[in-house]
């Protein structure tokens, strides 16, 4: 598994990560509760300012791994300049961007062990009333795991293709990327069965199915 935390060392890798988590949601919900194009604006030049404080490196590395957003960028400005509504669409583009920005600059200054240590506390009055959370926990560390990888072989595959063909690969590497996810997906839920499934307190020794 490949780690979303940046190699480059900034102030904010010693943060706590509940505080950078709580600032995240501040900033969530001020986005969403704004409709003030010259606000998200700023909002996103202040983001852009936070991924250039570390250097080039951090910067670069940063708005790197949000080049999978510009087709819902396009499909987003081209459907509002389609219906007219041209600054909702800037305000919602802005936001989208600064938020899921925002969200990538605390996962690159964070590790995922002191992220997924939050989320296990907030969880915590669950626990006490009987639901899984572990479950919870697997799943979350999971999605933010395996986003790059995939990410990373559609880009192997896409590398095949053109070395096989002068035309673009577009669609006709979803498929194998597909398999390729469901193929990782079969190996990790292997995993987790040998290592005791999802269930808590549950272990290779005393599962169901060991017994019979």
């Amino acid at each position: 598994m490949i780690s979303l935390t940046s190699p480059v060392r900034t102030r904010a890798h010693d943060w706590p990560a509940g505080l950078k988590l709580a600032g995240l949601v501040i900033a969530t919900v001020a986005l969403a509760s704004s409709q003030s194009l010259g606000f998200h604006a700023a909002a996103a030049l202040a983001g852009l300012a936070l991924y250039a404080l570390p250097g080039p490196v951090f910067f670069t590395a940063g708005l790197t791994r949000l080049r999978v957003l510009w087709p819902f960028v396009a499909v987003l400005l081209v459907w509002h300049l389609w219906t007219g509504e041209i600054r909702a669409g800037a305000v919602i583009t802005l936001r989208m961007l600064t938020a899921v920005g925002l969200a990538n600059l605390v996962t690159m200054t964070t590790r995922l062990s002191d992220i997924m240590a939050v989320v296990h506390w907030l969880l915590t009055p669950l626990t006490r009333l009987g639901v899984n959370t572990r479950v919870l926990d697997i799943g979350i560390g999971l999605v933010i795991r395996m986003i790059p990888v995939l990410r990373d072989k559609a880009g192997q595959l896409g590398e095949s293709w053109r070395a096989r063909s002068p035309r673009r690969p577009g669609w006709r590497v979803v498929m194998p990327l597909a398999l390729l996810a469901l193929d990782d997906a079969d190996r990790v839920s292997e995993a987790l069965r040998a290592r005791g499934g999802l269930s808590q307190g549950e272990t290779p020794r005393n599962r169901p199915h060991d017994q019979e």
